[in-house]
Parts: structure tokens; C-alpha cells; sequence
């Protein structure tokens, strides 16, 4: 049978993964030009009841803990003037170890056959299970999975949803070297997770490999609120949070880094479709929310089971059947799980809600 991928992004590289411990071949097709072609983002926790379980799967838990970094899961709320309001250190016991995206992805590149990724191969049109390339070849596949996130191409062969925008919007910032060039900054963000929550606002942030701080400054605003606010500018920034103690602005004001806009986009809630032969979606393909911690564990945790299945000599079609019941209800419960942390992240009792939801 060809197993045909679109997207070589956790998710993808998981089900590859799998289903090559279990002696089947796939080819992964991914847009991008070589695994560096770009920054694949900041710190993941990878959680043990969900991520772990996909790398148990697939057999790479020891290549997975050499590279957790340590003390990362230390984790501090914080009120708008400094104040420490909880506090909990690293003792190894949290179940949600901190990986790098970059080396995670990298760990299970290395952990395919050579010529199992197929890079630089862009799609632009999925017709049936004929998929199109910018150069202009093509492709036919028996098993068609769409890895290949929020605007996935193979999607509309399952449903005409389509991602909106989820009224979140987060703005990165980096400050680099900052045990010694922004003391005070990295004494309040601490070792771990920093959580600073307010009412339609919020600065949140951790430390990544070795002491680089990496800040989300995120809104609760439509997209329209954003025409007047240049995000590269990090003064202007900073003015939205006028009055918050200096230490905490400074994720802003001290960047080392042009701010980045992203704004969070959500599939509709529920969503499903009828079965169509030979297709299927995994990751945010198939249930993109705003970031909650738990998209890269779900799409990993989806690419494993869909392997196991595919693996489990039961008929194609009742092997993806079985999937995307159960890929459904987990995608649900996610949404569900989402909006009570949207709410005390940024409803109308912060921070006492996030510390509610902590405890």
C-alpha cells in the first residue's frame, strides 16, 4: 500500500515513524526546502499521557530524554506589579518535560529511513488522491493523510471548513544572554514558566536553552484592533501595558528581536466528517485551536494511533474509521479544555482563576 504524508511537521514524522517500527514504508512530502530552512519555534512540553505515549510508540523515549532540558518546568504566576503569587519548582515528577520543537524534530528525522521525507515539494492541488507539486509532477496515493496544519491542502477533500480567527493573538519577543545583559528580566521570569494574566492582556513567558527568554505578549482583540498598533515597534507595545512593573515590560522593551505578530486561528467546534475512502487528517489539520500546550501531543499522539491501527492488520477503511472516532473525541475534549484556560488566562477574575485552574 503507498502511504502518502503531506507534511513533515511532528505529527507527519511521528506516523512515519510508527508505522516504519512496524515494518511499513510511507513518503513524507513536505514544502520546505531541507529540515533548516527555517526556525521551527521555542520550547514544547511534551506530556506524559499524551506526547510520550506517541514516542513510546515509537520507540525513541531514550533519544527523548537525553535531550529534555532540565529545571524547565519550574512555573510562577505573577501579578501585573511583580508580586510572586505561586510559585512550583522543577523536582522531575511534573510529567510535562520541556524539549526544543527544533531538536525534537530533528530526533525523529534521524530516527527514518534515508529518502523517507521528501523536501521541497510544495502542494497545490489535491484532486481525489492525486496530489500536484509547484514543479508541476504528481503523485497518486492509495492512503492519502493530510499532516500539513492549519491550511491544509488535503482538508477540503474531507470538509469545507475552514480556519477563522480565534480573537487571540499572541506578539514574540527574545532577549538573548539574559542572565547578563537583562538581569533583572530573568530573575522574574525564573528558570521555567513565567504567567503574568489580566483581563485581555497578558505577558507570558519561559526560558529556552541556555539563558535566552522567549515572551509571548498576547490579546484578547479582533484583527481589526491591530491596524493601529505596529507591532514591530516594541515601545508601542509596552504602552498597552502601562502601570505593570518594569521588570515584566521589559519582555517587551529589551527585545533583542523585531516583535512578531501572530494572530490564532480555530477550526470550527465539533467538527467531523463522513468517512472518504483512502483519506484522513492528523494534527492541526484536523482540530486547530488556539495554543493551548497541547497541539504538538495531540498531532503526534494522532499520527501514533493512526499507525498502530494501519498496523494492526484490520481492513484499511475500518482502521481509519477507528481512528477518526476516536481522534474526534480527543480534538473535543481539547476545545473544552481550551476555553477554561482562555478564561483564566484572560477572563474577568485574573489572576485568581489561573490560579484556581493551577492548583
Amino acid at each position: 500500500m503507498n502511504i502518502t504524508i503531506i507534511g513533515a511537521g511532528l505529527g507527519g514524522l511521528t506516523l512515519a515513524r510508527v508505522l516504519h517500527v512496524h515494518g511499513i514504508s510511507s513518503v513524507v512530502y513536505e514544502a520546505e526546502e531541507s529540515p533548516d530552512a527555517r526556525s521551527q519555534g521555542g520550547l514544547l512540553d511534551i506530556h506524559d499521557y499524551n506526547g510520550q505515549l506517541a514516542l513510546q510508540a515509537a520507540g525513541l523515549m531514550d533519544e527523548f530524554d537525553g535531550l529534555v532540558l532540565e529545571g524547565r518546568q519550574a512555573m510562577r504566576v505573577l501579578d501585573t506589579d511583580g508580586t510572586v503569587l505561586m510559585e512550583k519548582d522543577d523536582d522531575g515528577t511534573g510529567g510535562r518535560p520541556e524539549i526544543p520543537r527544533a531538536d525534537l524534530r530533528r530526533m525523529l528525522l534521524d530516527s527514518l529511513p534515508a529518502g523517507t521525507v521528501r523536501w521541497g515539494h510544495k502542494v497545490t492541488a489535491v484532486e481525489g488522491r492525486t496530489i500536484t507539486f509547484a514543479s508541476g509532477t504528481s503523485v497518486d496515493a492509495d492512503l492519502l493523510v493530510g499532516a500539513d496544519g492549519a491550511w491544509s491542502r488535503v482538508r477540503p477533500l474531507l470538509t469545507d471548513a475552514k480556519p477563522e480567527y480565534a480573537g487571540v493573538t499572541f506578539i514574540e519577543t527574545y532577549l538573548y544572554n539574559a542572565d547578563t545583559a537583562h538581569p533583572d528580566v530573568a530573575r522574574t521570569v525564573g528558570g521555567g514558566s513565567m504567567f503574568v494574566p489580566s483581563q485581555g492582556k497578558g505577558i507570558f513567558a519561559h526560558r529556552e536553552r541556555g539563558d535566552t527568554l522567549h515572551a509571548y505578549v498576547d490579546f484578547t482583540r479582533p484583527l481589526e484592533w491591530f491596524e493601529n498598533l505596529d507591532v514591530t515597534d516594541p515601545a508601542r507595545i509596552a504602552a498597552e501595558f502601562d502601570g505593570w512593573a518594569p521588570e515584566l515590560t521589559a519582555l517587551i522593551t529589551e527585545s533583542d528581536t523585531v516583535p512578531l505578530m501572530r494572530p490564532h486561528y480555530t477550526l470550527p467546534r465539533n467538527l467531523r466528517w463522513d468517512r472518504v475512502p483512502g483519506v484522513t487528517l492528523i494534527g492541526d489539520a484536523a482540530h486547530l485551536t488556539v495554543a493551548n500546550g497541547e497541539g504538538a501531543n495531540l498531532a503526534m499522539q494522532d499520527g501514533a494511533e493512526l499507525a498502530r491501527l494501519l498496523a494492526s492488520g484490520v481492513d484499511v477503511e475500518d482502521a481509519l474509521r477507528e481512528y477518526e472516532e476516536e481522534m474526534f473525541v480527543r480534538a473535543w475534549k481539547t476545545i473544552e479544555d481550551t476555553d477554561q484556560i482562555v478564561e483564566s488566562l484572560f477572563g474577568d477574575e485574573p489572576p485568581q482563576k489561573l490560579l484556581d485552574l493551577l492548583a
